[in-house]
């Protein structure tokens, strides 16, 4: 069975959320605060990795609408390259440009008050992001 985590990569939170190919379930785990220094996040991360049996992680990439990388996604890839270096563990990208608004339409279904909507939007992002590169295995 592969399992996964998700990075919903931040420059306020990172959100995680973890699945398993297997059965194609997955589940926001939590929200980090972010510290926008690259080995500070990761670590914080990884914390959270290590209690979880994982064979990779997939970190959410935000392109542009035409598909190119912008400042944003340029600061993800080393977040991700900092995160497969310190982690051993192989490092995947997935498009998130679509990840907010479904973490938001789930939200609106619960009628969420505006600190649960922060405490749970970035966990259910990266839960949208896992899911989205689960679809795309064979």
């Amino acid at each position: 069975m592969s399992r996964y985590i998700a990075i919903d990569h931040g420059t306020k939170r990172i959100g995680l959320a973890i699945g398993d190919r297997e059965t194609g379930v997955v589940t926001p785990l939590e929200v980090v605060a972010a510290r926008n220094e690259p080995n500070a996040d990761v670590e914080a991360v990884l914390a959270v990795v290590a209690q979880y049996a994982v064979d990779a992680l997939v970190v959410g990439l935000p392109l542009n609408m035409d598909d190119t990388e912008g400042t944003q996604a340029k600061i993800t890839r080393v977040f991700g390259t900092r995160l497969a270096e310190m982690s051993d563990l192989p490092v995947h990208y997935q498009d998130e440009r679509l990840s907010s608004f479904t973490a938001d339409e789930r939200l609106n279904e619960l009628d969420p008050t505006r600190l649960q909507r922060r405490r749970h939007r970035d966990k259910l992002a990266a839960a949208a992001i896992l899911e989205a590169y689960l679809a795309t295995l064979p």
